[in-house]
């Protein structure tokens, strides 16, 4: 089979697609390039369905592969392991735009499989992936509504730049991913857009770089549709080089139109009744009551139809719902479409953690809590970015219960993944800096009660814990849920959706920020795609909610704590001088172990110089910073002064003792006793001995000791007259030495395998 490629200009980068080369087994098989970094993208759909299927099974899955960075993978078995958290987002980015996009009806399973090859660090390769396997699918002829393209768009310098490298990702203020497709008038619909602030957001700003404000960002989404139109029209130019086969896929209808009008003439006007009650579990009960009477009624007894007679209930309660919200009417609740539900927060629930929130909106509720830890504490990446670990860390949780329902915990889902991820990118921007706050931070969002949108409201729960653990956040950030039901030429968008009106419509549309700074942004589409003027309008219209949103946050708690929790670790930083850090840091890290165990404070130094200390206790942070200011600044010693002293190291002329935090002197053997001479100074003193010493003297900052009382002198360690006698000097051998003792030998006479060294080279080294 033959290759054939194509290639597209996107701004600066050159995005190529290939196809006949590799994976030649896979119906679908695309190699897609930009820069350096390749990625294989492969799709097999099978060409029946499965028994029993009612859902459309597409899995999406990425694989990283480490060889593509240059890296072998970390762990005991040394290969790659279960997917990476930007691997699993990474597929959440390629199935959602792409999901909507197959023809209804189509139950085939279908698998897009990407395998990353190579990595430049500057072209990311998600959107890469994305672009691929649309192409895929088509090669595979896959029943497709239209093709999907998508690109990144970053504000950099006040100007929207499609396909940013990482390197000018630096200097960039907002991004985004914006994916669309190809309507039947030739034009091109958004159908998804994942965005948010950078880190560095508020800096920019600062500098007077303009702020993601919405109308910058409908801008921007604007634009992409340019782009997005060349790569779906590269896409389909190498499909029209390829013999796609025709192949005729079974299309389930779950219900024939004929049995949908027979069920809508019998109950529709009860079921209209039915939706306008304004309870909840009042208006579930009754629909409940009248989908087992449609059954009843319509059941065929030659042919079990109950799934299809359930599905076209369930389409009509659609409907009818939707009809009465684009004819005017209220909501199921009873709102109005910019009705926000009632409101409450309150903070500092939990009495042993550092922070926490409960936050309701409604009947969803999340109970968020803030812990606070040391730099050892963040989450180190075995992944094939640059970055290698994590200050910042945002969990979400989804347990059955919050909606009701008993099913089998078994760790997070993509979903909870996705959901914690956003809410980490609404909040990320306004976490100060480690310079400013060296504290490793992990928010965990406890989703106790789901009806619409525990993902925002996460995000105001954790700005609300973070602010009571005394975080100093620069302003709160508020999420909001939007929605879309639409019928032709008419739209009208709904804020705060309820989990029913997210089932129901044709949006779900989360929108997180401060009041003048959109920090995230999240848009999936279930309908074809949205007008730009539909889309703006439904920004701003967001915005006027995340307002009154951050009203009644500002109400329950306006700024950070001024304190820590008791309960928190207190952390004080000092910039170690570069000549220091190696003595305090010691021999083996003998001093820091020491500080440690001394003050009950935990020490941390990296590799700026920068040490940390911590502890619950301030007392302890207050003498291990004692201790550390010893050793880099130590007292000086007087001459005359007595000294309580501690044995740090022996030598064959004498013993260094440490009189003072930083500061060691030589006792030298000649002065261990007045009028014994020592010719074994181990058989005299030991590492650890305590000794009460006087400074004789001091030169070039090197310190001379005497004992204050003779040491204590064994048998064994004797060697005739003190060395202070002055009676009579020792003689010389021959070769100059004193006390006749060849200079190689010990003064047992044995060869010595100690190497000479001077007391000024010791004393230098300390040891």
């Amino acid at each position: 089979m033959s290759i054939d490629n194509v290639k597209v200009n996107i701004g600066n980068a050159e995005i190529g697609f290939e196809t006949g080369k590799l994976a030649l087994q896979a119906p679908g098989s695309v190699v897609v390039t930009s820069g350096d970094t390749t990625v294989l993208v492969t799709t097999v759909a099978n060409k029946s369905v499965r028994d029993g299927i009612d859902f459309f099974p597409l899995t999406v899955d990425v694989e990283e592969r480490m060889y593509s960075a240059g890296k072998i993978p970390g762990g005991f078995f040394r290969r790659e392991g279960r997917q990476t958290e930007k691997a699993i987002l990474a597929c959440r980015l390629i199935d959602r735009p792409l999901r909507p996009s197959f023809k209804d009806g189509f139950r085939c399973e279908t698998q897009i499989i990407a395998t990353v090859l190579s990595v430049d660090n500057e072209n990311e390769y998600d959107i890469l992936a994305l672009n691929a396997a649309s192409l895929g699918l088509q090669l595979a002829g896959v029943p497709l509504e239209s093709a999907v393209g998508a690109v990144r768009m970053s504000l950099i310098n006040d100007n929207w730049v499609v396909q940013a490298t990482n390197t000018e990702l630096e200097e960039s203020v907002f991004d985004m991913v914006v994916a669309g497709s190809l309507n039947p008038k030739g034009e091109i619909d958004i159908v998804m857009v994942e965005a948010g602030a950078t880190d560095n957001a508020f800096n920019k700003i600062d500098e007077g770089s303009a702020a993601p404000s919405e109308n910058i960002v409908a801008d921007g989404i604007d634009m992409s549709k340019e782009f997005i139109s060349k790569l779906i029209e590269a896409q389909k130019e190498l499909v029209a080089k390829r013999d796609v086969p025709e192949i005729d896929w079974p299309i389930i209808e779950d219900y024939s139109e004929e049995l949908k009008s027979q069920i809508s003439e019998a109950f529709g006007s009860d079921i209209e009744t039915a939706m306008a009650i304004t309870d909840r579990s009042e208006r579930s009960e009754k629909q409940s009551e009248l989908e087992d009477q449609a059954v009843e009624k319509f059941l065929d007894e030659e042919e079990d139809n109950t799934k299809a007679i359930k599905l076209a209930f369930k389409s009509i309660v659609k409907n009818t719902v939707r009809d009465r919200v684009l004819s005017g009417g209220p909501r199921l609740d009873g709102r109005t479409p910019t009705d926000i539900r009632n409101i409450s927060a309150e903070i500092n629930l939990l009495p042993t953690v550092h922070g926490s929130s409960l936050f309701l909106r409604g009947e969803t509720q999340v109970l968020n809590v803030t812990t606070l830890g040391m730099s050892r504490l963040e989450q180190m990446l075995d992944t094939i970015d640059t970055v290698t670990s994590k200050r910042y860390m945002h969990h979400y949780n989804f347990p059955p219960y919050s909606t009701g329902e008993a099913y089998p915990m078994r760790g997070p889902k993509r979903r909870e993944i996705g959901h914690g991820a956003l809410a980490e990118k609404a909040l990320v921007p306004v976490v100060p800096p480690k310079v400013d706050f060296p504290y490793t931070i992990r928010v965990v969002s406890e989703a106790i009660s789901s009806n619409g949108s525990t993902s925002q409201a996460s995000v105001c729960a954790s700005s609300l814990s973070l602010m009571a653990a005394g975080v100093p956040i620069r302003e709160h950030v508020a999420g909001i849920a939007m929605g879309l039901i639409s019928k032709d030429d008419t739209y009208v968008t709904l804020t705060d959706i309820l989990g029913a009106e997210d089932a129901l419509g044709d949006m779900d549309f989360k929108v997180a920020g401060t009041r003048n700074v959109i920090t995230a942004l999240q848009l999936d589409m279930k309908i074809e795609g949205l007008p730009a003027d539909v889309l703006r309008k439904a920004l701003n219209q967001a915005m006027d909610a995340r307002h009154h949103i951050l009203d009644i946050m500002e109400d329950t708690i306006s700024e950070p704590a001024e304190s820590l929790s008791g309960n928190a670790p207190r952390l004080e930083t000092i910039e170690l001088p570069k000549d220091k850090i190696g003595e305090v840091i010691g021999p083996k890290g003998k001093n820091i172990k020491k500080i440690e165990e001394e003050t009950g404070c935990s020490v941390e130094i990296d590799d700026d110089g920068i040490l940390t200390l911590g502890s619950t206790e301030e007392d302890a942070i207050a003498a291990g910073k004692e201790m550390v200011m010893m050793i880099i600044d130590p007292p000086e010693a007087e001459v005359g002064v007595e000294y309580d002293g501690e044995v740090v190291s022996v030598a064959t002329y004498g013993a260094f003792i440490n009189i003072l935090p930083g500061r060691d002197g030589l006792l030298h053997v000649s002065k261990f006793h007045s009028s014994k001479r020592v010719n074994n100074t181990e058989a005299v003193v030991s590492v650890g001995d305590k000794i009460r010493v006087n400074v004789d003297s001091i030169e070039n900052g090197k310190v001379s000791l005497s004992p204050v009382e003779d040491l204590e002198i064994p048998e064994e360690a004797e060697g005739g007259e003190s060395n202070n006698s002055r009676d009579r000097k020792p003689s010389r051998s021959r070769n100059g030495n004193r006390n006749g003792r060849d200079k190689k030998s010990d003064n047992r006479g044995k060869p010595s395998n100690r190497k000479r060294v001077s007391f000024e080279d010791d004393f230098e080294k300390g040891i």
